[in-house]
């Protein structure tokens, strides 16, 4: 299934369908009338108004089945408004670019779908007005030319209703429209800043840093943060706060208060945006936030990712200049939030592939990547620590007699075991075959205490003669050359462990 390709003005186009406050609106009668229209003069059961929207394509009016909500890159209408003229597609299931789409496959099972743009007064495609048909259904050129000049009333309709809506607003409607005029021009900077910026690889207080520094003046917000909640604790990962944020004012500054009986606590199981224009009258608020004087609220969910649900908040004080969250602050923190949850998802999907490159497959510590990898880190750090290699006397034997299977359980076990007695004081990494690497920031007898458990946990699923030990300190060298002293000690162990066995055994056959 191929999605349609972004318009070279989408940033202005969204922020054109975003003025007409169309989206998500009831049912009106003046559209019903033109798809009815449509339909008739067509010969078509369906007739529809679409508007493309960033991720989804909204039906504001339908004659006939569907009218249902569908992905942008699942719509046909977002190809139409790629182009000039009509798009007109006599067999959906013969083009390689409809024929896997839902509606096509699926209900309303469309075969034939003709589509003409509405275009904005100043040149944007923002939806279209479509017929389809589940049967072939040859149209004429005069067919066309009537879809055309039905889709340009539709454009009519909307700049009617939108003048309505701002003649209703008072007499000044048409400084706040130069007004919103002007944040338009901003908002579509900001978006297409808050797009590049969230291309980069960042982290979240840089991503939450360049946010602030693109919105904080267009949303007159006194403070933005990004929220992490996880079970019932509720931590600050970055925010930013205007000048003039009083200290009481500052849950974003990493020290949050009691939030136990707060609107906070909702942000767990927060799956749509929420605005807050009251703060104060809402249950649950914080008094001492309150005292402070925050009046207006906002809180976007980014998403739950490993457990942790992500939220940006956004926050004005009762002196700010603007009373409410506006339907463009809304639109705007959410286009912002969707390229936050983008560059979350994307930076969790590289966390998660680099931690993979770094995991044995077999049991589940660091592998030998790891080991080199850490190596380095190591050494840059520039802190002192312990290097030991393991090496496990008596696996190939093992593997000979009882079979792969149960020396890769003793593998397992081993493993786990030594990673659990280490703790958080060193990190375990499996070399390859029967060679473990342990880096710690402890004393020997506490690896040669942690290797003793280990082996005794392995003993319980199969025999294991010991482990032979060679130990190294970071002041003794630098990376590879550590683990190859390291490996001479160890072998130098295992051959007085090989002696000491040969000489038992010599001493029992006398």
């Amino acid at each position: 299934m191929t999605g349609a390709p972004l318009p070279s003005d989408e940033y202005a186009r969204l922020l054109t369908l975003a003025q007409y406050e169309i989206i998500d609106t009831p049912a009106e009668a003046a559209f019903d009338r033109i798809t009815r229209l449509a339909a008739r003069l067509l010969g078509t059961p369906v007739a529809s108004i679409n508007l493309v929207d960033q991720s989804r394509q909204w039906t504001k009016s339908t004659h006939g089945p569907g009218g249902i909500t569908t992905p942008r890159h699942a719509s046909i209408c977002a190809w139409t408004i790629l182009q000039a003229e009509p798009l007109v597609v006599e067999d959906a299931h013969a083009d390689p670019r409809f024929a896997q789409y839902p509606g096509v496959v699926g209900e309303p099972h469309i075969h034939m779908y003709a589509g003409a743009s509405l275009v904005s007064p100043a040149g944007h495609r923002i939806g279209t007005l479509c017929v389809t048909d589940h049967q072939p259904r040859p149209l004429t050129q005069e067919n066309l030319q009537d879809l055309q000049a039905l889709a340009a009333l539709v454009v009519d309709e909307l700049e009617l209703r939108a003048h309505t809506c701002a003649l209703h607003r008072g007499h000044d409607a048409q400084q706040r429209r130069s007004a919103e005029l002007q944040r338009g021009l901003d908002q579509t900077w900001v978006l297409e800043g808050i797009t590049r910026l969230m291309d980069q690889d960042l982290s979240p207080e840089d991503m939450t840093l360049g946010a602030w520094d693109l919105l904080g003046d267009v949303l007159n917000a006194d403070s933005i943060a990004l929220l992490v909640c996880e079970g019932e604790e509720l931590r600050v990962e970055a925010a930013c706060e205007s000048a003039r944020v009083p200290p009481a004012a500052q849950p974003l500054s990493g020290h949050l208060p009691d939030c136990s009986n707060s609107v906070t606590t909702t942000l767990n199981d927060l799956t749509r945006p929420l605005y807050l224009d009251d703060y104060p009258g809402f249950p649950g608020a914080l008094g001492a936030v309150v005292a402070a004087g925050v009046q207006q609220t906002a809180w976007v969910p980014l998403g739950t990712r490993s457990g942790a649900t992500s939220v940006l908040m956004a926050m004005r004080l009762n002196d700010n200049p603007v009373m409410r969250w506006r339907g463009s602050d809304q639109a705007l923190l959410e286009a912002t939030g969707r390229s936050l949850r983008s560059a979350l998802d994307r930076r969790l999907e590289a966390e998660l592939a680099h931690q993979e490159a770094r995991t044995d497959a077999l049991t589940g510590i660091l592998n030998r990547r790891a080991v080199y990898q850490d190596l380095i880190q190591r050494h840059l750090d520039g802190r002192p620590y312990l290097l030991a290699l393991l090496d496990l006397d008596g696996l190939k034997a093992l593997n000979d007699q009882e079979g792969p299977a149960q020396g890769d359980k003793l593998l397992q076990v081993f493993a786990r075991t030594l990673k659990v007695e280490l703790g958080q004081s060193g990190e375990v990494y499996r070399l390859g075959g029967d060679r473990f690497v342990v880096m710690e920031d402890m004393d020997e007898e506490s690896v040669h205490d942690a290797v003793d458990t280990a082996v005794l946990a392995a003993r319980q699923v199969a025999p294991l003669q010991g482990v032979s030990v060679g130990i190294t300190h970071s002041s003794e060298g630098v990376g590879e050359a550590l683990l190859r002293l390291a490996h001479e000690r160890m072998v130098a162990v295992k051959r007085r462990r090989r002696a000491v066995r040969q000489q038992g055994a010599g001493l029992h056959l006398h």
